[in-house]
């Protein structure tokens, strides 16, 4: 089975089998309170896979993180969920863009024939945008135009008559099942490194200034 953890918009915890069926799924739309929730959608998730693999229980063998884009405390929380989850367990973190979730969503659903952008809200009036064209040879979405952050106002002009598809919530299980056909096809889809729509307000301060005498 394999544990998918996102916090790149709600908060969202699925749990899949190796076939990359739904075992469980559990999700909150708050964009705030992922610190909150988190911890209970896990226990939940949980509970039902171990109820829909009863009475043989298999264990988990992957953890996929949503890498974002996201904003700098809400995703934090869900990578390192997902990280200490896994260390406790000792299984291996699989990092995957969150677009690509979302991007495989529409695919499964709609089967679009031509380029589509997944469009999600990164606040401040700015969005963050992926372009994706099908599915590559391993089943996992081909991004065609890698992740830019733009003014709302100006997406249209970027997208240049690219169908847009605005996502405000993500659908783990999706995300697992892109973890789990990189895992199977030896690829590393994003670095370790969150994808982080801007670094945070708050910094550590410098040292302070000298004053002479």
């Amino acid at each position: 089975m394999i544990l998918a953890v996102d916090t790149s918009l709600g908060t969202a915890v699925a749990i899949v089998d190796a076939d990359g069926r739904r075992l469980a799924d559990s999700s909150s739309s708050d964009t705030l309170g992922h610190a909150e929730v988190i911890g209970d959608l896990l226990q939940r998730a949980l509970a039902e896979a171990a109820a829909a693999v009863a009475p043989a229980p298999t264990a988990l063998t992957h953890v996929v993180a949503g890498m974002g884009p996201g904003p700098f405390t809400g995703l934090r929380i869900g990578i390192a969920t997902a990280r200490a989850f896994a260390l406790g367990r000792g299984i291996a973190v699989i990092p995957v863009p969150s677009h690509f979730a979302a991007a495989l969503s529409v695919i499964e659903a709609e089967a679009p024939e031509t380029p589509f952008a997944i469009v999600t809200d990164a606040r401040r009036r700015e969005v963050a945008i992926s372009v994706f064209d099908g599915l590559d040879a391993d089943g996992i979405p081909n991004l065609v135009e890698a992740t830019v952050l733009v003014p709302r106002v100006d997406s249209d002009e970027k997208l240049r008559g690219v169908h847009a598809i605005e996502v405000a919530t993500l659908d783990a299980a999706a995300l697992a099942r892109v973890g789990l056909r990189a895992v199977k096809a030896g690829r590393d889809l994003t670095s370790a490194e969150p994808l982080y729509l801007r670094q945070p307000d708050v910094t550590v301060p410098g040292a302070p200034k000298r004053v002479g005498l």
